[in-house]
């Protein structure tokens, strides 16, 4: 291989356009408002403690009669479902004609550090599915899991399946031991005792820094690299830092539910080997008998599809579909292909078992 030739002319001219761009992009950042996700109308219908259960408002009324409930994970807000009006995983489900309800677990302080897993499923979970199901009139309601959410909503379904009509789980983790999970290699060998029993509640922001490190130079700096190329259009800057402000708006996890997660999970895969149990209640997935809708995203680097594709292995339903979505863990939300799949597969999965 030759040394590296360069045309003076064309670096110039490079530079010149870099230049360029720079300072048409600090004009467009002084013109530029505070950017906000969470693009639909919505209305709290139930509060507790620091949740707060939405039901979305769409521009038609629901033609489905049972809502869906989104369960989203405790680590991030839920509103990349809802990120703005052009990709809003709700907004699409909606304009299909579901109704749609949402929990949003709020911003964990110092007074949640001792929340446990029983209180999230089998309290603030099941409470939730109780008040959503008594505002329509029924026993059952369909469950829309995600990432962890989804592993939480497959403990509920298990433990209550009276409860739910439909699961479905998204970019969720089943089996927390395949070799592919890097998440899960970081935590075998942690002493996760010492570690809540030092930090209490676990910081947003270095939760934030492990995600970031799995893909670091993409994540740290290929991206602002890239940036430049944007900086002088406005719509595209600001769907830029609207995603960098739901990234980086992490809520702290609370201490003991962090710890059992952990242990249970990542560390235990009591999923995939049994012997989990939520508080005093024991957790049998054989147990899931409703229908499931399995989606996973193929290029996922945070929860790879052999952790997830296990899931029709540890059912009891004869009723499963599993769907590969050809994108990230964020894309599989956000991404021009989800607009028109994802949505579209839920509604119609729905319908066939209404």
């Amino acid at each position: 291989m030759g040394p590296l030739k360069l045309d003076p002319k064309t670096v110039l001219d490079e530079a010149a356009r870099y230049s360029q761009k720079l300072t048409h992009g600090s004009q467009v950042l002084r013109q530029l408002d505070d950017v906000h996700y969470g693009a639909t109308d919505k209305e709290a219908v139930y509060r507790e403690d620091k949740l707060v259960l939405y039901r979305f408002k769409g521009e038609q009324a629901p033609r489905n009669k049972t809502p869906i409930l989104i369960v989203y994970a405790l680590v991030n807000r839920p509103f990349m479902t809802d990120l703005q009006a052009d990709r809003s995983l709700v907004r699409n489900l909606l304009a299909q004609g579901e109704d749609v309800y949402l929990i949003d677990w709020g911003y964990p302080d110092a007074a949640d550090r001792y929340l446990s897993l029983d209180d999230y499923i089998n309290g603030y979970i099941r409470r939730c599915v109780d008040v959503v199901a008594g505002r329509h009139g029924l026993k059952a309601i369909n469950i829309l899991g995600i990432c962890q959410g989804g592993a939480f909503s497959i403990c509920f379904a298990s433990i209550y399946p009276e409860k739910v009509k439909n699961l479905i789980t998204m970019v969720t983790p089943v089996d927390f031991h395949t070799p592919d999970n890097m998440l899960s290699h970081w935590t075998q060998a942690m002493d996760i005792d010492l570690f809540v029993d030092t930090l209490g509640n676990v910081p947003g922001d270095l939760m934030n820094w492990c995600y970031l490190t799995l893909k670091p130079f993409r994540l740290n700096h290929q991206k602002y690299v890239g940036l430049v190329d944007i900086l002088d259009d406005k719509a595209e800057l600001e769907n830029f830092l609207r995603m960098e402000k739901w990234i980086f708006d992490s809520p702290n996890q609370a201490g003991q539910a962090f710890r059992e997660f952990i242990k249970d999970f990542y560390q235990g895969n009591k999923l995939i080997e049994g012997g989990l149990s939520i508080g005093d209640k024991a957790v049998n997935p054989k147990r899931i008998t409703m229908p499931v809708l399995n989606i996973y995203a193929e290029q996922d680097h945070l929860v790879p599809p052999t952790a997830s594709i296990p899931l029709k292995n540890i059912v009891g339903t004869k009723d499963y579909t599993v769907l590969a979505f050809k994108g990230g863990h964020i894309g599989i939300y956000v991404s021009g292909r989800a607009q028109r799949e994802v949505a579209p597969t839920i509604h119609q999965w729905l319908s066939a078992r209404a």
